[in-house]
């Protein structure tokens, strides 16, 4: 509401009713889940049973803990390692996008801008099985006609982390592109009259004032990975993400195990975003 113009009493109660609601259904699942993840017993829900640390640091079944549970633990080191490369190429290209868009003019820049938007607008499942069909399609080829095995397009870790590199390089390249507009250019003229190349003009003016955005780019594409699970679920082999590894647990049963994991995550997540936070006001 904007707060020059009059309100009446019943406007006011009903925006903060509104307000208040909002934020309540956001937050009352996340507090349900973490909150089932210290009960003692062997379901996430009522009745409560008693507070326990078992479904953390457990050491023996049926309350073995998230931190001694090796198969969580392992697909927490593979969700990670995907994270990790998938955020460094989509930064690296990103990077590239933003200063192909912003800097230059050619013949057919609004075709490719609007290409690399597609796959945003392209429901997970069904560009992981494109990814796939594909990626399978070429591979199959290659053996039958040259007996050449590229296992990197078979379904596996690389196929996973190109699957996702192929839209979180577009959320990448809007999150630095929106810097880069702001960016002074005169600086990195002034860099220029006094001797310095383009690409060390770059380097030392332009990057530095990228940062935030590059931190910022960064961290929203490690969670976008972190987190994917329709386009992992197709492309995904025998070494399965955290995702994928909840989903066959939770198949299997649920458990305040899940909770745990997802309390972890929402921890880490925050912490993630509090680093981001920090850069961005830099």
């Amino acid at each position: 509401m904007i707060p020059t113009i009059p309100r009446n009493r019943t406007a006011t109660w009903a925006y903060n009713a509104y307000i208040g609601l909002f934020f309540l259904y956001l937050a009352l699942p996340l507090v349900v889940v973490a909150t089932f993840a210290f009960n003692d017993s062997q379901f996430p829900s009522l009745p409560w049973k008693g507070f326990t640390w078992d479904w953390f640091f457990g050491t023996a079944q049926p309350k073995l803990g998230v931190f001694y549970e090796s198969a969580i633990l392992g697909a927490v080191g593979t969700s990670v390692i995907v994270g990790v490369s998938v955020s460094l190429i989509s930064v690296a290209v990103g990077t590239t996008n933003a200063f192909l868009f912003n800097r230059y003019e050619f013949r057919g820049k609004s075709a490719l801008y609007v290409l690399m938007i597609v796959p945003l607008v392209i429901p997970g499942i069904v560009l992981g099985i494109s990814i796939l069909v594909f990626s399978s399609s070429v591979a199959n080829a290659a053996w039958e006609g040259a007996t050449l095995d590229l296992v990197a397009l078979r379904p596996g870790l690389t196929l996973v982390v190109l699957g996702q590199f192929s839209f979180i390089t577009t959320i990448s390249t809007l999150v630095i592109s929106a810097r880069l507009k702001s960016f002074d250019r005169t600086l990195e003229e002034a860099a220029l009259n006094l001797g310095a190349t383009q690409l060390t003009a770059v380097r030392t003016v332009t990057i530095p004032y990228l940062a935030p955005a590059l931190v910022g780019a960064f961290v929203v594409s490690f969670l976008m990975s972190f987190e994917n699970f329709n386009t992992t679920l197709m492309l995904v082999g025998s070494d399965a993400p955290l995702t994928i590894a909840m989903f066959d647990r939770l198949k299997e049963g649920s458990t305040p195990l899940l909770n745990a994991v997802s309390l972890m995550l929402m921890i880490g997540s925050s912490l993630l975003a509090l680093v981001m936070i920090v850069f961005q006001k830099r």
